[in-house]
């Protein structure tokens, strides 16, 4: 005899499952993306806040910026980011912080590299340019390596940037480096082009070189 009340219960079991797990997953999704909407804003307040520093430093005063300007909260932003693409895909939020972090990107590494000059620090720039795994088979690989080189040089600042994001101030690097997404992954350092993967000891003694031209840059002027 069919039991009509058995399938009955199991079906609205089914049924409350499936909407507390939505509902899990759309609460937690929405607390993630107001945090890394929080974390946004503190990093904007900072970024202004070490814009105005470098507009009233003296000479004597570079000891108050010689560190890291906003390394701590872009690696913050850049991890709340990994967990949305992965768990939120292409959601419009994430797509939009996304391009606000690549943009809080470019602006710290042009004021990264304003305090080197003024303040004459022990500094290194890598500009990483990277797509999709589908299409990149090297930029996991490549990213690794470069996580690898930051923790051993404190000094050395990586910006990474998603090839495919349609934003105006990345296409204007694009262009500006000449970088082609059949070339991926490809490196900026001291304005030369690196394209393809690099492995951690090419890039370890590239570094070191980038170290060697700022100090002999230093030398130079009077």
């Amino acid at each position: 005899m069919f039991d009509w009340k058995k399938y009955f219960v199991v079906f609205l079991i089914t049924i409350a499952l499936f909407l507390s797990a939505s509902y899990l997953s759309n609460y937690f999704g929405s607390k993630k993306i107001g945090e890394l909407k929080s974390i946004q804003d503190q990093i904007a307040i900072s970024l202004l806040s070490s814009e105005t520093q470098y507009s009233l430093l003296s000479d004597l005063s570079c000891k108050n910026v010689s560190g890291a300007v906003l390394s701590d909260e872009l690696a913050e932003l850049a991890r709340k980011l990994e967990w949305g693409e992965k768990n939120l895909g292409a959601a419009e939020e994430v797509l939009s912080i996304k391009k606000y972090y690549s943009l809080l990107e470019i602006k710290d590494y042009l004021l990264a590299k304003k305090i080197a000059e003024r303040c004459k620090t022990k500094s290194a720039f890598i500009l990483y340019f990277y797509t999709t795994a589908e299409n990149c088979g090297e930029c996991e690989r490549e990213g690794l390596v470069l996580t690898a080189l930051r923790d051993k040089y404190p000094e050395l600042r990586v910006y990474s940037f998603d090839y495919s994001i349609d934003l105006s101030a990345v296409r204007s690097m694009l262009s500006i480096f000449k970088i082609k997404d059949t070339a991926l992954p490809a490196l900026v350092i001291d304005d030369e082009l690196l394209t393809g993967f690099h492995s951690l000891e090419d890039l370890d003694d590239r570094v070191q070189e980038s170290f060697k031209l700022q100090e002999a840059i230093e030398a130079e002027k009077p």
